[in-house]
């Protein structure tokens, strides 16, 4: 009998819908070798079982352990015809309609097989990247318009310029994995599907600007995700990709993962610093900056895992391939998480300008409820309400901007018309008491008496006392606006004011 191969996701979010007891069960079967791949990122299907067969790889959807014999009856293991059959998956709409360029291995191989990574076109930016000056690099990186993906879109390029011209002996590469916003979830599947591309575009940063070490800052919610790395690392050091002589440029770099303790705050790149040296993540004050006085007071890029994983990209075919996508002055690509009240929630990798409509009702498919959209927040849980009609607007940083709206790291939440935006505005407000640092007013208190003004205003009956409420409540947004150390407390006020702005019926009636 001739073997058949399957591939089962090991993503997480395949394992937590049955993924590992699917896969035991096919293994199982006679004739059957089970690989287990990333995740394509259409999480709404898995855990998604593909069958290679000569068209392609076919697949199953919403497998299940108990539902394997039925369809291995039904010519599963031949690619046949089934009501679970997708058909061959890179045919799939879905995936043909996006343009994959951080993703574009996801879910093809093994996570940690580096022969496989190689023959998809991996590593070769890195090997331009040492053919070229150091200079130059940094300029490919400017060419390409990259922002920073982590939320706070600061162009990638200068600040590798800055890095790469500060005078020190010491420097270093971290990349901020804390991912603790809210409907967010790509740096965890692309660490867990392709943690080759996050090492590759680490180290290319680190050979441009000469730093020798370099550390992964990881969320401790993520185990499969800091597993997955640690190997991909020590593969890569088998393999010549680092250590002391990085793909034979005779240049070092050392990269390590180090696990966060579940603090919010640490998505915030000083506080993020603060907690790699060992101390309690708190933020800290601006100027100096972390490209001049990063790690143990040394110049140091720090950049989103998403930032990360597009340079490789952009050195294997330029700057100005990857420029050549998106809107305005948001260039490239942006990978959106639509999570929330949403038909088909995942990873959908395009070029920024796309609408957020076309995000929700064409890519999401509406509601999974079925009932109209009424809300979609964007950006976390620091990013704004828009209304259902306001969704026509391009993803952009300024254009999400000038409607109140902010990009942050391409989380797209959804809720349907039953929704309570008085409770979501406290949820705002909540969120930040409980994971403010502590270290500034506006914010630490801010957001507690933030928390009871909602609760009272949702609570008066009065016309007078509502009023002047809304005037309090106005006030201290303002002042955690101004006067907050960092975006924590800064940011706070946006989804508040945008639920009273846009839905004030809500704030009219109890949360009770």
């Amino acid at each position: 009998m001739s073997t058949c191969i399957a591939w089962v996701p090991m993503d997480s979010s395949a394992r937590a819908v049955g993924a590992d007891e699917v896969a035991a069960a096919l293994a199982e079967v006679e004739g059957v070798t089970v690989r287990r791949n990333g995740t394509r990122g259409m999480l709404w299907r898995e855990p998604l079982v593909e069958i290679e067969t000569e068209r392609g790889r076919v697949g199953y959807a919403n497998v299940t352990a108990a539902g394997i014999p039925d369809l291995v009856e039904a010519g599963m293991l031949a690619g046949a015809d089934h009501e679970t059959c997708i058909g061959v998956v890179d045919d799939d709409p879905w995936l043909t309609g996006q343009d994959r360029v951080s993703l574009a291995r996801i879910g093809l191989a093994e996570p940690t097989d580096i022969t496989a990574y190689e023959s998809q076109g991996g590593w070769a930016g890195l090997r331009r990247a040492l053919d070229l000056d150091p200079a130059d690099v940094v300029e490919e990186v400017v060419t390409s318009g990259l922002r920073g993906r982590g939320g706070a879109g600061f162009p990638t390029g200068i600040k590798w310029r800055t890095v790469l011209e500060a005078e020190s002996d010491l420097k270093f590469v971290a990349c901020n994995l804390d991912e603790g916003d809210s409907g967010t979830f790509a740096d965890r599947i692309l660490a867990e599907a392709d943690p080759f591309t996050l090492i590759e575009g680490m180290t290319i940063a680190a050979v441009t600007v000469g730093a020798t070490e370099g550390y992964i800052y990881c969320r401790s919610e993520y185990p499969d995700a800091i597993a997955r790395l640690r190997d991909a690392i020590a593969v890569a050091g088998e393999h010549g990709y680092l250590g002391d002589d990085v793909a034979g440029s005779g240049k070092a770099f050392r990269l390590q993962v180090r696990v966060g303790a579940g603090a919010y705050i640490c998505g915030e790149e000083t506080s993020m610093l603060e907690s790699l040296e060992g101390r309690r993540g708190e933020v800290r004050a601006k100027p100096p900056i972390p490209a001049l006085h990063g790690l143990w007071a040394s110049p140091t890029i720090v950049n989103n895992l998403l930032s990360f994983a597009a340079v490789p990209m952009i050195l294997a075919d330029g700057g100005e391939a990857y420029a050549a996508r998106g809107v305005g002055r948001s260039r490239g690509t942006q990978i959106f998480q639509l999570a929330g009240n949403i038909a088909h929630g995942g990873v959908y990798e395009a070029p920024l300008g796309i609408t957020l409509r076309e995000l929700v009702d064409d890519v999401g498919g509406g509601t999974r409820t079925g009932r109209a959209v009424r809300a979609v927040q964007v950006g976390g849980p620091l990013g704004a309400y828009l209304p259902a009609d306001r969704l026509d607007v391009p993803m952009g940083y300024e254009e999400l901007a000038e409607a109140g709206g902010m990009l942050g790291h391409g989380g797209v939440v959804v809720f349907d018309t039953e929704v309570d935006m008085a409770r979501m505005a406290r949820f705002a407000m909540e969120f930040c008491s409980v994971e403010s640092c502590g270290k500034c007013t506006p914010c630490r208190i801010g957001s507690t008496r933030g928390v009871e003004t909602i609760d009272k205003l949702v609570g008066a009956t009065d016309p007078g006392e509502r009023t002047q409420l809304r005037v309090l409540l106005d006030d201290l947004c303002e002042t955690m606006t101004t006067g907050s150390l960092c975006a924590m407390g800064g940011l706070t006020p946006v989804p508040v004011r945008s639920a009273l702005t846009h839905f004030p019926e809500d704030f009219e009636r109890s949360t009770s």
